[in-house]
């Protein structure tokens, strides 16, 4: 392509900026953003309409996606209760019932059942994004993403439940909360009994008994089963400035996801949407009240085939065997430091950088790793609810509890190989095993010193200072 001809192609693409509403309904026609929302393909909700329109007003044109409630709706599905405005739309429907996707891909095994969803696939095997964001350059080749992405800069939350003063910018978002006032979860997978308020939750949860991996990179011969996870992957190939374009502006904190930004703003704004309906917990991200949870039912159906580790979760296990395999995929730019897991990573990075995004409301303290931070925040908090029941001993936290057992029991579990060395905590045992590695990761920055413990590199730090 000459450049007369990629110039054109770039002025093309529809660019949308925050607040404009012209820009925003002529690029988005936002009257057809309803059939592609949250994400979900295009064929599972496709000629739908939705039990919970977006409210009205706000700074996009929701007032096209509003449902009159008075709408004739005489093409009803004979399997269950849903009912169309035309027979197009009852048609598109049914094939949910019948599981028909007459649309292939003349690339790969992909069919949907509606044409759009095609439309969008294919644009997979091209690369090609034609929506872009005007404000930080986001682009994607779904119309409705890049309508749904708009709102992480404008703040609108159409979607509103009914029941009590939640909103949210996905409308995927609004039918899984609504879960916790009906607890009704209509789809289910037939092969383990998982059960979902969310069609396209259980879409995802099928892949993993077919193996499906949907997601291809362009530049080797990586695949996966979520879109996430690929654009995850593909911030590999892509230089380090151009990965993270997902910026906040209160501390400079930057991300190639922008959920992992949304997640973060509450860090500074002190918003934890995710309750435990057991106790008083609260967290900032889903993920942390999953883990919460497993403190209540002590289920922990994960279990490592190299020795008796079990968990609450599958991602936790996933980096528990890297113990066992010595797999560290988490590799530092700046040295030939390596992980097991990202958040190790991240952590070791704020050494080079010095960047502390995560800050305490109550003090001001600040870390470079948000569970600190968490444990931190325990401190201000009154209530101890794990007690001790051979001596007046709590905590705010069951970790602390656990620690503080082994005085009782003297029981050290965990032992070096090398030497029999018994340790009561597996990070005793990780220090301990520096003595024969010679491992030293506190570097100190003034000079060439090194350390095995961040306790002598702080005593050290005072011939520094103390000039």
């Amino acid at each position: 392509m000459d450049q007369t001809s990629s110039e054109t192609a770039m002025d093309d693409h529809p660019v949308v900026h925050p607040g404009d509403e012209t820009s925003s309904s002529e690029a988005l026609d936002t009257g057809r953003q309803q059939s592609e929302e949250g994400h979900i393909p295009c064929e599972e909700t496709c000629g739908e309409e939705s039990d919970h329109p977006p409210a009205q007003g706000g700074t996009e044109q929701t007032g096209r996606l509003a449902v009159k409630p008075t709408v004739d709706k005489p093409f009803a599905c004979t399997e269950c209760d849903y009912r169309a405005t035309t027979r197009a739309r009852l048609s598109i429907h049914t094939r949910r019932h019948t599981g028909e996707k007459p649309y292939k891909c003349d690339q790969c095994e992909y069919s949907a059942a509606h044409k759009r969803s095609l439309d969008i696939h294919l644009a997979n095997h091209t690369g090609e994004k034609p929506y872009m964001c005007g404000q930080c350059g986001y682009s994607t080749n779904n119309r409705s993403r890049l309508s749904e992405h708009m709102r992480t800069h404008t703040g609108v939350k159409p979607y509103k439940c009914d029941h009590c003063d939640y909103s949210t910018a996905q409308k995927s978002n609004l039918d899984t909360h609504l879960v916790k006032h009906t607890g009704e979860k209509p789809y289910i997978c037939k092969e383990c009994g998982f059960m979902t308020a969310d069609r396209s939750s259980l879409t995802r949860h099928m892949r993993r008994h077919t193996g499906e991996k949907p997601y291809k990179c362009d530049q080797c011969d990586y695949s996966a089963a979520q879109k996430f996870a690929l654009d995850l992957h593909l911030t590999k190939h892509t230089k380090q400035t151009d990965a993270k374009p997902f910026i906040c502006g209160k501390c400079g904190y930057r991300t190639n996801v922008v959920s992992s930004l949304t997640v973060h703003m509450r860090t500074h704004t002190g918003e934890r949407p995710y309750k435990c309906d057991q106790c008083d917990f609260a967290a900032v991200a889903k993920s942390d009240l999953n883990r919460h949870m497993a403190t209540h039912t002590d289920v922990k159906p994960f279990m490592c085939g190299e020795c008796s580790y079990r968990t609450a979760t599958k991602y936790q296990l996933s980096q528990h065997t890297r113990r066992h395999t010595g797999e560290k995929l988490y590799k530092c730019d700046q040295c030939d430091y390596s992980a097991v897991a990202k958040c190790r990573l991240d952590k070791h990075k704020a050494k080079h950088t010095g960047e502390k995004p995560f800050m305490c409301g109550e003090c001001g303290y600040k870390t470079a790793d948000r569970s600190c931070l968490t444990r931190h925040m325990k401190t201000h908090a009154v209530e101890k609810p794990y007690k001790c029941d051979q001596c007046s001993y709590s905590a705010t936290g069951k970790s602390y509890l656990t620690k503080h057992m082994a005085r009782h029991t003297g029981l050290k579990s965990l032992i070096c190989e090398e030497c029999g060395y018994k340790a009561p905590r597996r990070y005793c045992l990780t220090v301990h095993m520096r003595r024969h590695t010679g491992e030293k990761p506190y570097k100190c920055d003034q000079c060439d010193y090194s350390a095995a413990h961040q306790s002598n590199l702080r005593r050290h730090m005072v011939k520094h200072t103390s000039k």
